[in-house]
């Protein structure tokens, strides 16, 4: 059997890709969490996100309990496939599920900075922490309910460049996952607005449009301060990578993009040339 290893920090989105990973790479079988998956499918095993606290779930993923061990080596055997995808935090953690599980080494290691961007993985980390939600790459009809009291619900369907369904995955909120809190969508525009407002070139803000999904980006209309050489390239790209900078900095997020509108230039004492498109 091959054996493939996905690794990254928590909350970067191992598990959402891992449904296209597989596919894209020929994999039937994906050990996640303490579960079997084939084919977007569970077939065995127990997820962490059921355990009461962090210390037990990183047990119940690298299989220190023998019966749940068992079941997910008797199932992989029954499954009969000629390749396998464990994921974890590490490659440190992936070796020593693949030791337990007594299939073989891994021959071909992977990291989640091969598979998303800086932004995207910033993003999952964010909604990990403020709301404490968890992704579990099989569908919700599979979960066992009882086990979550705070939350749990569909996430999305995940199709191949060919528009075949290859899984979906479901969103939950296991119980040892303590939530920072949830941030409102004015506090993204105040510390964008206020990044804008310390440039000696943005005379003021008008307007700030921001979306956090599918990823972080906002559109912003500004009056610049006169007099300006309208012959002269405005330095536009400085405004945009303070805003960026303050925004990391606050958020620990990546802005897709800053679309930036100038509608007019404060040229004088109450005086504005408006900028013509």
């Amino acid at each position: 059997m091959e054996i493939y290893s996905l690794s990254g920090p928590s909350g970067t989105g191992k598990s959402t890709a891992a449904l296209s990973f597989a596919h894209d790479h020929g994999i039937d079988g994906i050990i996640d969490d303490g579960l079997f998956i084939v084919k977007g499918k569970k077939i065995a095993g127990t997820s962490a996100k059921f355990e009461k606290s962090a210390f037990k779930a990183v047990k119940r993923a690298i299989f220190t309990d023998e019966d749940h061990l068992h079941e997910v080596q008797n199932a992989i055997n029954e499954q009969g496939i000629e390749k396998l995808l464990i994921i974890g935090t590490s490659d440190r953690m992936t070796k020593n599920i693949a030791e337990r599980l007594a299939f073989g080494d891994i021959q071909y290691l992977y990291h989640i900075e091969n598979l998303r961007t800086s932004s995207e993985m910033k993003l999952a980390k964010f909604i990990r922490k403020t709301e404490g939600k968890h992704i579990m790459p099989i569908p919700v009809v599979q979960v066992e309910q009882n086990f979550f009291k705070r939350f749990i619900q569909k996430g999305v369907e995940i199709f191949s460049p060919k528009k075949e369904k290859i899984g979906e995955t479901t969103i939950v909120q296991p119980d040892f996952h303590q939530v920072i809190g949830h941030v409102e969508k004015q506090q993204f525009v105040q510390v964008i607005k206020h990044a804008c407002e310390e440039e000696d070139l943005i005379e003021r803000v008008t307007k700030v449009q921001f979306e956090l999904l599918p990823l972080p980006k906002t559109m912003i209309s500004i009056v610049l301060s006169g007099p300006i050489n309208l012959n002269e390239q405005i330095p536009i790209d400085k405004v945009q990578r303070n805003i960026m900078h303050a925004f990391e900095k606050e958020f620990e997020l990546e802005l897709h993009s800053i679309d930036v509108n100038i509608i007019s230039i404060q040229n004088g004492k109450n005086k504005e040339l408006a900028i013509h498109k």
